[in-house]
């Protein structure tokens, strides 16, 4: 068989998919550009690392690892209970959040359906449902980087069966204020599920202006799930987990019903319960990022760079430049970023915030790459008009 019509095995719908923009390792950063020292901040990851305990659970959990994990994840499930206030029927867990869009997309769309995000949007919001055949609906940002509530209401039809976006966003940060949520909410008709990913929420909750999202759409009575991660705050990334809480136990059943057995495994479980109790070091976490997140936005506006105000890990900006462009610069100094590919944002970059020593590599790095770029620009104009 030619390799070119391996393709045709393929759905169609997966076959027009783009793929995901996972961004790169050190590891590979290291190797290609023969470096010894990496900024990792492409990945939205904590530079505090989890929990001192986390360790422990995760050595526990480690002899038993030739049995079989909890399939209900029974003793997260209690624990986050507790600290939601929701029943423990009101949650799902994935492995990891993307692990729950997936599912969602499967159990609640069909071909022809349409699904209503934002742009710029996380990259699974739209692979995802395009590879069930649904048609995904992009909601531009404002041009100072807000969410357009009127023309998300707009987008909204008679065929349009999810309203999935994530709030803080990613990648710009920017969340919806209680009367901007109430608006999408007194409008969300009944045969539309509400898909509100709020993987950045531990980052975003003791902001003054963010709402109390969870509490604001369980009281409108609309059909919802809410998706949280150990990901991001909790620093779990590599051992995937996240969770969902439901508006109603039916949602839990039927996500239930095309979710693996087994999809959270018997170590990341333990880990997940060992972080929830930890909430000095959850402080700790939050208050470094809000420290660094505020002087990496300053720098950033003393270089010229246009930066939007974010209450997330991550900070998403744009230059004069390409993005891909500056990110090849940062590259070769040792600085991992994520440039942005959707149309109308390939000048935005977004840039965890790390360690703090890794944001001062990467400021510098910047400087360096935006001034080196500025000169290569001015030459170019003068080899023009010569």
């Amino acid at each position: 068989m030619n390799p070119c019509d391996l393709n045709l095995l393929a759905r169609a719908e997966v076959r027009e998919l783009a793929s995901y923009n996972a961004g790169l390792s050190s590891d590979a950063v290291r190797k290609r550009f023969g470096l010894n020292r990496i900024a990792k901040l492409g990945s939205n990851e904590n530079p505090l690392g989890p929990a001192p305990a986390v360790a422990v659970a995760m050595a526990k959990a480690c002899s038993e690892i030739a049995l079989y994990p909890d399939a209900s994840c029974q003793e997260l499930r209690d624990a986050l209970a507790r600290k939601l206030g929701v029943p423990g029927e009101h949650l799902v867990f994935g492995n990891g959040s993307e692990d729950l869009l997936s599912i969602i997309s499967r159990v609640f769309l069909d071909h022809d359906d349409e699904v209503v995000t934002v742009v710029p949007s996380f990259g699974l919001h739209f692979i995802y449902p395009l590879a069930t055949g649904a048609h995904v609906v992009g909601v531009p940002m404002t041009a100072s980087g807000a969410f357009d509530v009127a023309a998300m209401i707009a987008a909204i039809t008679p065929r349009t069966r999810l309203l999935m976006f994530s709030c803080p966003s990613n990648p710009v940060g920017c969340t919806l204020n209680a009367d901007e949520l109430q608006q999408l909410l007194d409008v969300l008709p009944a045969h539309c599920l509400l898909v509100f990913d709020e993987a950045y929420y531990e980052y975003a909750q003791h902001e003054i202006d963010y709402p109390d999202c969870l509490g604001l759409i369980q009281a409108s009575s609309k059909p919802f799930v809410l998706l949280r991660t150990f990901s991001k705050a909790y620093s779990l990334a590599g051992l995937r987990i996240g969770y969902g809480i439901v508006s109603d136990p039916t949602l839990a059943d039927l996500i239930d019903r095309l979710r693996t057995p087994f999809n959270v495994n018997r170590v990341a479980q333990a880990a997940a319960v060992a972080a929830l109790a930890d909430d000095a070091h959850l402080q700790a976490t939050l208050e470094h990022v809000a420290g660094e997140r505020q002087r990496m936005a300053s720098e950033l506006r003393v270089l010229g760079v246009d930066c939007v105000p974010s209450m997330a890990n991550f900070l998403f900006f744009k230059t004069a430049y390409n993005a891909e462009t500056v990110n090849q610069s940062l590259l070769r100094q040792g600085v991992i970023l994520k440039p942005w590919r959707e149309p109308g944002y390939t000048d935005y970059l977004r840039v965890s915030v790390g360690s703090h020593q890794d944001n001062d590599l990467f400021l510098a790095a910047l400087a360096n790459s935006l001034a080196s770029l500025a000169e290569h620009s001015l030459d170019d104009q003068q080899t023009r008009s010569a």
